[in-house]
């Protein structure tokens, strides 16, 4: 599952850039809902400084990660469906590397830059309960998340987007950003190490394949995952099997899911060789989880249709 976060100064643009996400059918957890609905449970109005007292409770209490801590659940379960989750409202670099543990390479950052003078005159503009009313008010919260350590994240964003253009425009590079983050595969290895096999043997044969996957062994059960797609596709092409591997990814197919199985012992000598669910000594089985890529696309890109063995057209994911 990959987590795309937005962290900002207020006013910066972030609640636009996830009305985009939301569009693109993107699901979006808002930390700050966390705290409005504490403020709610407490019977307490909706203004900058309640939220800004319970937020600063929370953290006291239960740490500068609280509300990281408390958004975790309902981005996992957010996530079943699409496989990837947007994440509104980062405020400090304790949040960042507590999401940074949780989901490892799969969180991106994303910090939304606009000018103070800006960023006070869209705060008059939408008129919100919860908004400043001065410049000073917005230099002052400014402070409170600099204090929680928002200057410390922002210097790690992963990009940085600015936002002091036209709406429209800056809903483009939104969109464009987006879209380049969450179409990707995910490959998951799955086979057992029966008692005659040779355990590093097996690990070596994942890895001949696929070289970046992280392995994890238990019960004699060996399972991988990676999202390097390149010395496997690579292989196909230097054996010359695109037209097999081809047929027996179509077979596969189910919804945005492709299963296919290989031969365990072929690929101890870095060889990719379809066989049967049942082949003897149990094969490596090989799953690609498509996520906002459509099928023909990934299949051109893993296996192009060939002319006199060599591809037709080679694309790019």
């Amino acid at each position: 599952m990959k987590i795309i976060a937005f962290i900002g100064f207020p006013l910066s643009g972030k609640s636009t850039a996830t009305r985009v996400a939301k569009n693109m059918g993107i699901p979006v957890v808002v930390m700050g809902d966390v705290i409005r609905e504490e403020a709610k449970k407490r019977g307490l109005t909706i203004t900058d400084e309640n939220l800004g007292k319970i937020a600063m409770e929370l953290r006291k209490k239960e740490g500068m990660d609280a509300i990281a801590k408390r958004c975790i659940p309902i981005i996992r379960e957010l996530g079943k469906e699409k496989g990837v989750v947007i994440v509104d409202g980062i405020r400090g670099i304790a949040e960042v590397e507590k999401f940074k543990k949780e989901f490892g390479e799969n969180f991106t950052l994303i910090f939304i830059d606009a000018p103070i003078e800006l960023r006070f005159k869209r705060a008059l503009e939408r008129k919100r309960s919860d908004d400043i009313k001065s410049i000073e008010d917005l230099k002052k919260r400014d402070e409170r998340e600099l204090s929680w350590g928002m200057g410390e994240a922002i210097k790690i964003a992963d990009f940085t987007v600015e936002n002091v253009d036209d709406l429209k425009s800056f809903e483009e590079k939104i969109r464009d950003i987006l879209e380049q983050l969450t179409q990707y595969v995910e490959v998951e290895i799955e086979t057992q190490i029966n008692p005659t096999e040779d355990e590093e043997k097996v690990v070596n044969a994942v890895k001949n394949l696929f070289p970046n996957a992280e392995i994890k062994i238990e019960d004699g059960i060996l399972i991988a995952k990676t999202k390097d797609l390149s010395k496997f596709r690579e292989l196909l092409r230097r054996q010359k099997i695109l037209d097999t591997a081809r047929s027996e990814l179509v077979k596969g197919r189910v919804n945005n899911e492709v299963v296919v199985y290989l031969n365990k012992q072929s690929a101890t000598v870095s060889r990719v060789n379809f066989c049967d669910e049942n082949f003897i000594l149990s094969p490596l089985k090989v799953t690609f989880k498509l996520y906002n890529i459509p099928f023909k696309k990934f299949l051109d890109f893993l296996a192009p249709q060939t002319k006199n063995g060599k591809p037709i057209e080679e694309i790019d994911l």
